[in-house]
């Protein structure tokens, strides 16, 4: 029981964090970068004290960037 538990609260946060820096790149002012392409990518590779944190949200955050490449392509500056 332990062991599903565990489980289902690192699944549940894997899918909380799917594309955050996508997300927070697009969202919050001053975030982004303008209108430019794999924001999220960008906000991950940055440097910070939440750099370990990043690096597993990159891979889930290419994936994100790249399914809204359209959108980035025709939206222009997010800032």
């Amino acid at each position: 029981m332990n062991y599903l538990l565990k489980i289902t609260a690192l699944s549940a946060a894997i899918l909380l964090l799917t594309g955050c820096g996508s997300i927070i790149s697009r969202t919050l002012p001053g975030q982004g970068h303008g209108n430019q392409y794999y924001p999220g990518v960008q906000w991950d590779v940055r440097d910070g004290p939440w750099r370990v944190l990043t690096i597993l949200d990159l891979p889930l955050s290419l994936v994100m960037d790249t399914l809204l490449l359209p959108v980035d392509a025709s939206h222009g500056p997010y800032e």
